[in-house]
């Protein structure tokens, strides 16, 4: 039980990096499965809201700026695994995690994205890509409660009212 608790932190992070990295390939390829969540799915509904481009190449929340987003997650998550005097860079890591990945959880239960994204060769995933960010979000909560202590030392005192 010591060795988890005082390396526990460690395979948390090792778990968001890998499905972050990994789906860096995906990204920065502009893969068919990236293209049909991106531009096939989520850009068609935001214009539909009134903001096209939103998730086109160029746009906010493109898949190179989301990709850009989950590669300082993740050298954030791993240098703050490794270097102890840097320990807090993997809470703000997990901050930046939860926020992208809330995101994306989000997407996929409240617009046409659905849980089940269609793969390339036109069959769908079964949930994978929605179970794998639900693990993400998990596993971003359980370092942001580890590190309480620390990032609360980066917020402003509270003031009296």
């Amino acid at each position: 039980m010591p060795f988890i608790r005082r390396h526990g932190h460690i395979a948390l992070a090792l778990y968001i990096c890998f499905v972050f990295v990994q789906s860096l390939f995906f990204k920065f390829t502009n893969s068919p499965e990236t293209v049909y969540i991106f531009q096939g799915k989520l850009d068609p509904w935001a214009a539909s809201l009134g903001f096209p481009g939103l998730f086109a190449p160029g746009g906010l929340f493109s898949a190179h700026v989301i990709g850009s987003a989950e590669l300082v997650a993740s050298i954030l998550l791993l240098t703050g695994s490794f270097v102890a005097r840097w320990r807090v860079l993997q809470g703000l890591g997990a901050l930046l995690g939860l926020a992208i990945i809330s995101g994306a959880i989000c997407f996929h239960l409240f617009t046409p994205l659905g849980v089940q994204v269609v793969n390339s060769d036109g069959t769908k995933d079964g949930g994978e890509l929605f179970a794998l960010a639900c693990g993400v979000w998990a596993c971003c909560t359980a370092l942001l409660f580890l590190h309480r202590s620390r990032l609360r030392q980066w917020l402003p005192p509270a003031r009296n009212a």
